[in-house]
């Protein structure tokens, strides 16, 4: 690009962050003025106020008296409750901040003895009373994030994934991590212990399906490296929240979404985390990660989840204290591990791109995963947004005919509007999206290979009681990118300028700081910053630890003892909620400015024509070959045609199976479920092969019927020249076509005269139709 037209898409570029930056900031401006006429109009935003009523009554003396003594009350009782925190991160830290999991576990494999040591364990987690596991299950392996919290999220509580998967039967195994990391332990290192891990996992349990992978946040794309690396050893991929573009977000005309993903340019790139990891002597303080979270919410970080204990302060310190067990641990990592991560994957995103390779130099190529993949994420999750979810997709596979011909089932399932926690530890998602994900991982993988997107409806039954109705609908890879990324993922050009900028200041920081920042490091001033970190200050400084509390607790013995609970004081609450709305508002129009701010100053900096030189400098090294225009001059595609007369029996069963395909409607989970039963009971007729082998198959016959279906049909008889085989084909269209459960449900006039040219073509009579109309059931039978 030369220098003219680089200035001109530099004022361009500066045009649109001008125009973004202004929309939000008058989104923003709404959102405010909306909220604050909520609450001090005591409107809900329909406008109504059901309370209105009640603030026409006087505020008598008396309620006023009663008002204030509830206020010193649970004050006392909130402050006690922040005391309790405290004391239990003492305790728990005193311990050595064990995982938080709500069931009991015993430990399989320690990592911690392997030949290169990690702070990693495989436990097999207990069964609670009345709940029954089938040890020839499919096995549950669940891999939390290691993202400054301890393990445990995945099974905080008895609604979790853990729960729902022991509920339905299934043997369960959770990789731990302790809170140290091993002398040089590195993320290779771990890779390869969860290896070991999921080896032990299929050799205790040899006649179940290969164990199902669950990646939760960062564990997500540990799970994924685990099954490229693993292929052979994993079933289905579950990954929740997981970002695996780091890059990616939505850019447009709406509210800032995704804050987090400029941290990394706005800091200078690596160099910060080799920083503080040379100021812990050589270890890196996870409660820095943690603040990142906080630091993206400052009204709930600061204020509305304290507010909500305060409100409800004779009903909320429990779940308060419990939740805090799992938020106020906070873990360390060596500084080649936080290195690789950034180097890898926050900054320089090369997970997908296949440039991250194992101990042995072998790269992790995603592609290799032969198991279907669930990506689940939710719209509401500013610390995962769906792009970050999903965009790998494309970006590894470039067409919707590249998925079908590896024979690889992606499936998408969105939530629209839970939080990037509420993903992992919301008992309504658990119930919800967690458990129809356990119901359906046998079935996907009778899915034919392609790229899906899950929905779960609710209904009712006769009862009353609430079920879920779980339906597959297929959509193109091109549709999907373009949905997700309406500016064509310009954006991410500057975060190419980030990572070239990266490697500059992180050679610079080795070069001209580090050796003096390690020098003057040791042991005793690396725990004195972690003690005095502001996480951990907050909780040890307001515990039994501190003397000048000690008159807490009685005070609030008493308070419980003697606690008011006075009508009159409503109206007063009322009052007081309305201002804590206010707070909260403003907290929330700050964090949009700062956003909006942050954003506009990213884009600034590294859309100059220099930075876009840079970002031209990462483009040419990762330049991908260009995309074809035509679906037939795609080399899978071609490789697919130029196939159409090769193969054999399990090829002819994949076509038909394709050609007698319902075309472009979902598959209900019910359907599914049939269509495996007919497989068992029709197993000497279809070809003996593992489920991904027959996907890969299927998915090059898809190809083939799609753009060359007569020819198709035509060539029919050269992959069955055997007649013994083309005897065995018609016998089994025969015996579907007689079934009860195949003529339950209508066929198509196009999947009938499909059935009636593949008859003619391989010399056999016409069918007669049944009195009951078929279903083509054919097409996921293996």
């Amino acid at each position: 690009m030369d220098a003219a037209t680089q200035l001109a898409r530099s004022h361009e570029i500066a045009a649109e962050i001008v125009h973004v930056l202004q929309k939000r900031t008058q989104h923003a401006l709404e959102q405010y003025g909306k909220r604050l006429s909520e609450a001090f109009d005591g409107s809900d935003s329909s406008g109504h106020d059901p309370g209105a009523a009640s603030f026409a009554a006087p505020l008598s003396p008396l309620s006023a008296w009663h008002y204030a003594v509830d206020t010193v009350q649970r004050s006392l009782l909130f402050w006690d409750t922040l005391r309790e925190r405290g004391t239990q991160y003492v305790e728990r830290a005193g311990q050595g901040l064990k995982p938080v999991l709500h069931f009991d576990y015993d430990v399989v494999l320690d990592g911690r003895q392997f030949e290169r040591p990690v702070n990693y364990a495989l436990v097999h987690i207990q069964p609670p009373d009345g709940v029954i596991v089938d040890a020839a299950k499919r096995p549950y392996l669940i891999i939390d994030p290691r993202a400054g919290h301890g393990p445990g999220i995945g099974g905080f509580k008895d609604d979790s994934q853990v729960g729902v998967a022991l509920r339905a039967g299934h043997p369960v195994y959770f990789v731990v991590f302790f809170q140290e990391p091993e002398p040089g332990q590195t993320l290779l290192d771990v890779c390869a212990a969860e290896q070991a891990f999921v080896r032990k996992v299929r050799a205790l349990h040899p006649d179940s399906l290969k164990p199902a992978i669950v990646g939760n946040c960062q564990g997500g794309w540990a799970a994924m490296m685990l099954a490229s690396s693993s292929a052979d050893d994993t079933g289905p991929i579950v990954i929740n929240g997981a970002p695996m573009s780091y890059w990616s977000g939505a850019w447009s005309d709406g509210p800032g979404d995704n804050p987090m993903r400029y941290a990394g340019g706005l800091l200078g790139g690596t160099w910060l985390a080799s920083f503080s990891s040379d100021l812990g002597n050589g270890k890196f303080d996870g409660a820095y990660l943690v603040q990142n979270f906080e630091n993206l919410n400052p009204a709930n970080t600061l204020w509305d989840k304290y507010y909500h204990v305060y409100d409800h302060i004779d009903t909320e310190p429990p779940r308060f204290l419990e939740f805090e067990r799992w938020w106020g641990g906070y873990y360390l990592m060596n500084r080649e591990e936080i290195e690789w991560i950034t180097r890898n994957l926050f900054i320089g995103n090369k997970l997908w791109s296949g440039e991250v390779r194992d101990g042995t130099g072998k790269a992790f190529d995603l592609r290799e995963i032969r198991s279907p993949i669930i990506l689940f994420a939710s719209m509401g999750d500013n610390i995962t947004p769906p792009q970050q979810a999903f965009n790998w997709v494309a970006d590894i596979y470039g067409s919707t005919e590249e998925i079908k011909s590896r024979g690889q089932v992606i499936i998408g399932l969105m939530e629209e509007d839970v939080g990037h926690l509420g993903i992992f530890v919301s008992g309504k998602v658990a119930k919800k999206e967690h458990a129809q994900i356990v119901s359906v991982l046998d079935a996907v993988e009778t899915l034919p290979p392609g790229l899906y997107a899950m929905s779960i409806e609710e209904v009712k039954g006769a009862d009353g009681k609430v079920a879920y109705e779980v339906t597959f609908a297929e959509h193109r890879l091109e549709e999907i990118a373009q949905h997700f990324n309406r500016f064509g993922r310009k954006d991410e050009q500057a975060f190419e300028a980030v990572a070239e900028l990266s490697e500059f200041t992180q050679r610079a920081y080795e070069l001209f700081m580090q050796p003096f920042v390690q020098q003057a490091s040791n042991e005793t001033t690396a725990r004195a910053l972690r003690e005095f970190h502001p996480l951990r200050f907050q909780r040890w400084a307001f515990s039994d630890l501190n003397p000048w509390l000690g008159w807490l607790k009685p005070a609030a013995d008493t308070v419980n003892a003697h606690r008011q609970q006075a009508d009159d004081i409503e109206l007063w609450r009322k009052l007081e909620r309305r201002g804590s709305d206010v707070v909260s508002a403003s907290l929330d129009f700050f964090r949009a400015m700062r956003d909006a701010s942050t954003e506009s100053l990213f884009f600034t900096l590294y859309t100059q024509p220099f930075m876009l030189h840079f970002a031209e400098q990462n483009r040419d090294r990762h330049a991908a070959s260009p995309a074809a225009t035509d679906p037939r001059d795609l080399p899978f595609v071609k490789d697919a045609l130029a196939s159409i007369d090769r193969g054999g029996y399990t090829e002819a069963v994949a076509r038909a199976a394709f050609l007698l395909e319902r075309s472009g409607e979902p598959f209900p989970l019910a359907q599914l479920a049939t269509e495996r039963e007919l497989a068992e009971t029709y197993a000497e007729y279809l070809p003996n092969l593992p489920p991904d082998q027959w996907r890969r198959i299927y998915g090059e016959q898809e190809i083939i019927a799609t753009y060359a279906p007569q020819q198709a049909v035509a060539t029919l008889p050269a992959l069955l020249v055997r007649p013994e085989d083309r005897q065995r084909l018609l016998t089994l269209l025969d015996k579907l076509l007689g079934d009860p459960r195949v003529q339950s449900a209508s066929v198509s006039e196009q999947q009938w005269a499909a059935l009636q040219r593949i008859r003619a073509v391989l010399g056999a009579p016409p069918a007669k139709r049944p009195a009951k109309e078929p279903v083509a059931a054919l097409e996921r039978v293996q």
